[in-house]
């Protein structure tokens, strides 16, 4: 036999020849099992190509418009979260990792300085590397009712911005101060407010009374207005007043807080030795007690010169001593008419408890302090060795004010 091409094909069942039950034989034997019997093809088909079998259809459901709008959505969350995930990452270590300051450096946060601009200040003095980051990381860290708080900081070279959120949150600015020593009056101790330069603000128009101002050392941050200090002082003082007043010895010769006060000004003014303070204050509360005038030099400045104090060139001359003035108390009898100076705790705690002596006199003794004496003949004694030590100093010796020896100071007129 021979098939459609030609070929001479044997034929087995006619041959006897046992039939192959539908195996192939040759190469389709491995790539087509079970197919049938091997068809040798022509040249011209065994180079035409063969068709490649088409994929599966896809079925209604995967081709649905909804469930490819979900798949976009499923997409476009997980990259969003991807994306947040890094850029938190990215924020919070910009926000915790060293900042940009070189050195240190003074930050001032104004009063009334919201977080924004807070954070625009920072970045304009390179002090951290994004306003931005440092405004929206710090509204999440502060929490319910914490603040940046107005003051001037140092912030350190190097400074993170957590750590500088921290800094700012806890109110530990930068504290300067202005002292006032003791025996200073109300005028002298604002003219020293007018000269800081730190403090803003101007300075009450009236001025307090003289004595209720409380010589000490008082901190404060930039922007602190003078009347704040002003107000604090005045305070601090009476605090200070009522608390010693309260405790003063019982058979004192003074009737009324305003008297005490000006007493203890008097004793400010006259001694400057923590060891004399009680002895000057028996020595004037003899004086009372007695009806005697105090004589006290101070007196007579302030009657001259008032709070403005005694110029350094100007000298004290005998006709001074006499000069009538509502302070002068070698004219007048008793206290003056108020206090002038203002007492430190030394001096209120020298007149609520004074020392229990005799002494009614008193002058300098050349060693910074006082000799004391009880009676006139002493005290003549005193003021010749102090006029001595003064000449031997070859100086002029100042008008002594606590008595002259000739003059008996019991006198009542």
């Amino acid at each position: 036999m021979r098939n459609k091409e030609g070929l001479p094909v044997t034929d087995n069942s006619q041959n006897g020849g046992s039939q192959n039950n539908g195996v192939s034989f040759g190469r389709d034997a491995d790539t087509q099992p079970g197919k049938g019997p091997f068809i040798p093809k022509s040249p011209n088909e065994a180079l035409r190509p063969e068709r490649v079998p088409q994929p599966p259809r896809r079925s209604r459901k995967a081709r649905s418009q909804v469930v490819i709008f979900f798949n976009f959505l499923m997409t476009m969350a997980v990259f969003v979260c991807v994306v947040a995930v890094a850029g938190f990452f990215y924020v919070m270590d910009s926000y915790q990792k060293p900042g940009p300051l070189a050195a240190n450096s003074n930050f001032v946060v104004r009063s009334g300085a919201g977080l924004a601009e807070i954070a625009n200040n920072l970045e304009r003095n390179g002090i951290v590397s994004d306003a931005r980051i440092y405004r929206y990381v710090t509204t999440t860290y502060l929490q319910d009712g914490q603040t940046l708080k107005a003051g001037e900081y140092e912030i350190k070279a190097g400074s993170s911005m957590k750590e500088i959120t921290a800094l700012l949150e806890s109110g530990k600015s930068i504290l300067y101060s202005v002292s006032f020593p003791e025996g200073l009056t109300v005028k002298q101790m604002f003219q020293r407010l007018a000269a800081d330069t730190v403090l803003e603000g101007d300075l009450p128009a009236e001025l307090p009374p003289e004595g209720s101002l409380r010589p000490d050392t008082y901190k404060f941050t930039r922007g602190t207005n003078r009347a704040e200090i002003v107000t604090q002082m005045r305070a601090a003082q009476e605090r200070l007043i009522d608390q010693i007043w309260e405790k003063r010895d019982p058979d004192l010769p003074i009737d009324t807080k305003e008297e005490f006060v000006t007493l203890a000004s008097i004793v400010e003014k006259e001694t400057g030795k923590d060891d004399e303070r009680a002895h000057v204050a028996s020595v004037f509360i003899n004086r009372l007690n007695k009806g005697m005038r105090l004589q006290s030099d101070p007196t007579i400045i302030y009657g001259l010169f008032g709070g403005d104090g005694k110029p350094a060139d100007r000298p004290i001359f005998q006709s001074d001593i006499r000069k009538e003035t509502p302070y002068n108390t070698y004219v007048i009898k008793g206290l003056p008419p108020g206090p002038i100076a203002n007492p430190g705790r030394a001096a209120l705690e020298a007149v609520a408890h004074p020392w229990k002596t005799e002494d009614l006199y008193f002058v300098a003794d050349g060693s910074g302090g006082h000799a004391f004496a009880a009676t006139l003949q002493e005290h003549n004694a005193n003021v010749r060795r102090w006029r001595k030590i003064e000449a031997e100093r070859a100086q002029t010796p100042p008008a002594t004010l606590d008595v002259d020896p000739e003059v008996d100071p019991t006198a009542n007129n």
